[in-house]
């Protein structure tokens, strides 16, 4: 039995992961108004767990060999306990998306600029998204209020009202 939007949990479920994944990418979305309203809050509570965390890191020095086998000593960085359990979480609940590369750059420049990273959206969301708004609730003094929704009106065709879901 369909639940709220129509749909059946699993259905519920995959529709929030892809518009909260396409709308963290993006920034911004025109879906429907229930949906930017259903979508808000799941929205809101992922940005939450990872400003909560995106400062966690490890560092700890590393031993490299360079290109004529001299041994030099690196610092590393890598995720904490906590910040890789809530990293995990969310994967769970986003939809890993893939870079794409701009017409304009050569696939090679693309590779090395993309190459090490293996969840673009993960560090999107730990690496932009959570430090700007980290900083924001310590302007402000508060947190959440990280999307707004612009009801657009009724869509041709089958009359929904639009929205426009944002990141702020």
């Amino acid at each position: 039995m369909p639940g709220k939007l129509g749909r059946t949990a699993e259905q519920r479920k995959a529709l929030l992961r892809n518009q909260a994944s396409e709308l963290l990418w993006y920034g911004k979305i025109t879906t429907t108004k229930a949906k930017a309203k259903e979508l808000q809050p799941y929205v809101e509570k992922i940005i939450t767990k990872a400003i909560k965390v995106f400062d966690e890191n490890i560092e700890y020095d590393v031993v490299k060999t360079d290109s004529k086998g001299k041994e030099y000593s690196a610092k590393a960085i890598k995720d904490s306990p906590k910040k890789l359990a809530v990293r995990r979480e969310l994967m769970g609940k986003l939809r890993d998306l893939q870079e794409i590369k701009p017409f304009a750059e050569k696939k090679s420049d693309f590779k090395k600029r993309t190459g090490d990273i293996q969840h673009p959206l993960m560090e999107k969301l730990f690496n932009e998204i959570a430090p700007k708004y980290a900083e924001r609730a310590e302007e402000k003094g508060q947190g959440g209020g990280y999307t707004r929704i612009y009801v657009l009106g009724e869509r041709r065709g089958d009359a929904a009202e639009e929205a426009i879901i944002e990141l702020v």
